[in-house]
């Protein structure tokens, strides 16, 4: 009788065990299948950011990336792509560490207002915004801002032996259709994306934890941080 006993213990245990193995195997995969949009994000940003660097309007950018303090790009900016007919997309931020210079993972944005628009033309640009000040990071911690309120904003210089010597948080690069789009984001509301961020490091996460603390990773993000990094080192000859 005692036998029979050890011998369903044992039945049970491994039973046991097995769904558990079963169960996180599942909710893994859960957790892979709800992050195939957010890298999906994060693959079209390194491409938006390739493109950039290969583009000779954007010379400037390329050449002060070492300045940078961190880096939104948002892929793909839409007319009527936010709420109520306004213009907006999604967007990743990733942030520089000055004492290493390894840039961190990503954390989702939304971006959208009702003001801006595409002056030559074009239902959808691509934008790349360089945060060259600490106060630009900071705000970026906060769950929501207003780009030219609570930080200060410019168009970024374009074109061949372009300069800029304006102190600004913010310096915004678009181009539409390959081209360069004289777009305006004075008045542009940014706003984290929490559950995308959740999804995409699989707990809860807050802007400080991806570019403060540096907590949470993905290895999903290497191949945009490594291009980064690349174009960084390509400008400084380091």
């Amino acid at each position: 009788m005692k036998q029979v006993i050890f011998r369903f213990s044992r039945i049970m245990l491994v039973c046991f065990v097995s769904v558990l193995f079963l169960l996180a195997g599942l909710v893994m995969q859960a957790g892979a299948a709800e992050a195939v949009e957010q890298q999906g994000l994060v693959d079209k940003a390194r491409i938006t950011f390739e493109s950039f660097m290969r583009d000779d309007n954007f010379t400037w950018l390329h050449d002060n990336l070492h300045e940078a303090r961190g880096l939104l790009i948002v892929p793909s900016l839409l007319k009527g792509g936010f709420v109520l007919g306004a213009s907006g997309g999604s967007g990743l931020l990733i942030v520089r560490d000055q004492k290493t210079g390894q840039w961190s993972q990503p954390g989702f944005y939304n971006i959208g207002s009702v003001t801006f628009g595409l002056q030559i033309g074009g239902e959808a640009a691509e934008v790349v915004m360089m945060v060259r000040t600490d106060r630009g990071v900071e705000k970026l911690l906060s769950s929501s801002f207003k780009l030219g309120g609570d930080t200060s904003l410019a168009v970024g210089p374009v074109g061949a032996g372009a300069k800029a010597n304006v102190l600004v948080d913010i310096l915004s690069f678009a181009r539409s259709k390959g081209a360069y789009a004289g777009l305006s984001l004075e008045g542009a509301v940014v706003a984290t994306r929490d559950e995308w961020n959740k999804a995409y490091y699989g707990k809860d996460v807050r802007p400080t934890d991806i570019f403060v603390k540096r907590s949470v990773s993905n290895p999903g993000s290497a191949q945009l941080r490594k291009s980064v990094a690349g174009a960084e080192r390509g400008a400084t000859g380091k």
